[in-house]
């Protein structure tokens, strides 16, 4: 008896489900809210596929999901859903616990390709003076702003900077990236004196809270007004409110600096590989998007500048 329920605890679907969201977080150093993600995808299988043993679920059961998914989400999430079905299944395979994958056989669904959204050189440039006296903490918002532009972070990686990853005078920075891999990145000039001009108002802050009984953050890099680190979430809004007073009409995100600093890297020609390092991307795939952008850009210059294209012109 106790040998049958052992075997049915080890393909039972959420016993799995949690071991696969512990090996997330723990052994792959997959972010919280990552890890949530595919703890809710994995549930909403189960719910529609009445998925108890994982030995169970047939490539039908899979295909049938994906079908009714179409129908109320968008490709790109029905792409995520379908490819957090794979890496868990992969997961098991691995251990024994099934045979074989009813996942890998099901077609991904066909995405339209979005080409990132990037700021000119002017547009940036605009932004990244916004801050003014006015402001709060005018020096830390500019420092944020040089550090998404000049270094290419993630908002997530920008606000998980502690004060020990910057180096001001080498103008380096240590960013621990997805799959919690580490990486030095040039900050560059700029946005190493507006980080170090920070440093003064960063101790005023800690001297502050500590002073109110508070216990403040004394290892992040950038802080929030009582001390502690500052959120994705406050950068996002600082980003959007500063777009805005330097008069750039398009919708502007943390991302859109990391895909301007992208593009201009590539427009002034640097190579393809170095820009993948620099943003830390595990596929060259990836990072080559931006070669439509360069490739556009490239297109333009030659329309406005090749004697041939004016002269059709």
């Amino acid at each position: 008896m106790a040998e049958k329920q052992e075997k049915e605890k080890n393909r039972d679907f959420s016993f799995w489900q949690g071991e696969f969201l512990r090996w997330l977080g723990r052994e792959k150093g997959y972010s919280e809210n990552t890890v949530a993600a595919y703890g809710r995808d994995l549930a909403e299988f189960a719910a529609f596929a009445a998925a108890a043993d994982v030995g169970r679920v047939d490539s039908a059961a899979v295909r049938g999901f994906v079908q009714s998914l179409n129908r109320r989400n968008s490709p790109a999430s029905v792409a995520r859903k379908l490819s957090a079905l794979r890496t868990f299944f992969r997961f098991l395979l691995r251990r024994g616990v099934v045979s074989a994958d009813p996942a890998v056989v099901v077609a991904r669904p066909r995405q339209e390709r979005r080409l990132p959204v990037f700021l000119t050189v002017d547009e940036t440039f605009a932004l990244l003076e916004a801050p003014g006296p006015g402001d709060r903490f005018p020096r830390r918002d500019r420092a944020v702003l040089e550090m998404l532009y000049g270094a290419g972070l993630r908002v997530s990686e920008l606000a998980g900077l502690d004060l020990a990853d910057m180096d001001t005078a080498a103008g380096m920075v240590r960013v621990l990236g997805k799959g919690g891999k580490e990486r030095l990145v040039p900050t560059g000039r700029a946005a190493a004196e507006a980080v170090r001009l920070w440093l003064g108002e960063r101790n005023a802050i800690l001297t502050r809270a500590a002073a109110r009984g508070r216990s403040p953050d004394t290892a992040a890099l950038f802080l929030n007004q009582q001390g502690g680190r500052i959120s994705p979430r406050s950068v996002e809004r600082m980003v959007e409110r500063y777009a805005l007073r330097a008069g750039i009409l398009s919708r502007v995100t943390p991302h859109s600096l990391r895909h301007s600093f992208a593009t201009h890297l590539l427009e002034m020609g640097a190579d393809l590989r170095v820009v993948q390092e620099l943003l830390g991307h595990a596929s060259l795939s990836t990072t080559q998007r931006y070669t439509h952008l360069d490739m556009d850009h490239l297109a333009g210059v030659y329309d406005r500048a090749h004697p041939m294209a004016r002269k059709e012109r």
